[in-house]
């Protein structure tokens, strides 16, 4: 084994601080971007095992001299089954332990398939595999500052991308066009991809939170709903826009100010030490008050980073706290079936006694012209 080569982050360390609070003698990772955090392994399969003394990457042959150049100070493991890779590596290392082959290992409740523990099960006896889930769900919480300078790379080439396109829609383009004309703008300003299935959402339409883009042709008056996204060296954007086309009306411009409203007090309660449903409390109490509560329906936000879904969530469910260094989405919405939608979303970074916002498209009220 060669020497170990710590993170300069001191995750793995952190990481083996609580397997003793978790119970586990062992983690087992078979979530590509927990193995990326945890490793700087890129590929798109593998599994990353690590235990007191050992911290091993799986990847078959495809991987390996990848494998070798991301991931200095790993043990690399290749494979040609995945299965027989893991049944070795564990084995082995639980035949070290005093219990001779018996021990307890963690994985990622939401990532194992059945099929995946059901194997081990049988080819590995004394194995107890032990679930975790919220233990795992804040391994990627607070970025570092690379982090957080990745993601406001990502969220600067978005930004500047939307601004361009915008300056393009004219009625008669369909949903399709516009977001189609907003992905290639991602790549060409940089981006690796696009951060999610970009959302263009016109008309009634934009009354779907999740509305897929579709052959709808825009038309003057319409509101038109832009969810966006770009990845920079894996770290992703999100970012939402509603804009009105050639013209608005009275109601509309009245809702918009509601949201653009709520969107700023729960800006406002964001910093260090603040309950994730406070924020919610914080925009979802303003939007009520205004006629609105039952036309509010998902949550204020969430964590954004290596996947653009990351603990926490800003809704009245969450028991979370904000910690510095947190990235999260601000994002509240009226949706009014049938006639149109308004959603304004943000991205910001958790500080001591705020916020920095990180996407760079302001949120006044905008009407394009044509």
């Amino acid at each position: 084994m060669p020497p170990e080569q710590p993170l300069p982050s001191g995750r793995i360390e952190r990481l083996r601080e609580r397997l003793p609070l978790w119970s586990v003698q062992a983690l087992l990772f078979l979530d590509m971007k927990n193995i990326r955090y945890l490793s700087g392994f890129t590929g798109s399969d593998g599994a990353l095992y690590i235990g007191p003394d050992c911290r091993i990457l799986l990847v078959d042959g495809r991987y390996i001299t990848q494998a070798r150049a991301e991931a200095a100070g790993f043990d690399i493991h290749q494979y040609q089954s995945k299965m027989d890779g893991l049944v070795d590596v564990m084995g082995t290392d639980l035949k070290s332990v005093p219990n001779h082959g018996s021990g307890v290992v963690g994985f990622e409740a939401e990532t194992m398939t059945v099929a995946t523990w059901t194997i081990l099960k049988e080819r590995l006896p004394g194995l107890t595999l032990q679930p975790l889930r919220q233990e795992l769900e804040a391994l990627r919480a607070v970025k570092d500052e690379n982090e957080i300078s990745d993601i406001r790379a990502a969220a600067a080439i978005a930004s500047r991308a939307l601004n361009t396109v915008l300056e393009r829609i004219r009625p008669g383009m369909t949903e399709r066009e516009i977001a189609a004309d907003l992905d290639a703008a991602i790549r060409r300003g940089g981006a690796q991809e696009a951060s999610f299935s970009t959302i263009v959402a016109s008309g009634e339409n934009s009354a779907l939170p999740h509305a897929r883009p579709q052959d709808r042709t825009v038309r003057a008056g319409d509101l038109i709903t832009i969810d966006f996204g770009a990845v920079f060296n894996g770290y992703r954007s999100d970012e939402t826009c509603t804009v009105a086309l050639g013209r608005a009306d009275a109601k509309q411009e009245r809702v918009y100010q509601v949201v653009k409203e709520a969107h700023d007090r729960a800006m406002e309660a964001i910093r260090a030490g603040v309950s994730c449903r406070s924020v919610d409390e914080a925009a979802r109490s303003w939007i009520d008050s205004q006629g609105f509560g039952e036309s509010f329906t998902h949550g204020t936000g969430h964590g954004v980073g290596l996947d653009v879904h990351e603990y926490p969530r800003l809704s009245a469910q969450s028991e979370s706290v904000l910690e510095a260094g947190m990235v999260v989405t601000v994002e509240p919405g009226v949706y009014l079936p049938g006639f149109w939608g308004v959603r304004i979303e943000d991205l910001v970074v958790v500080q001591k006694d705020g916020c920095a916002i990180l996407s760079k498209i302001p949120k006044e009220f905008r009407v394009i012209k044509i």
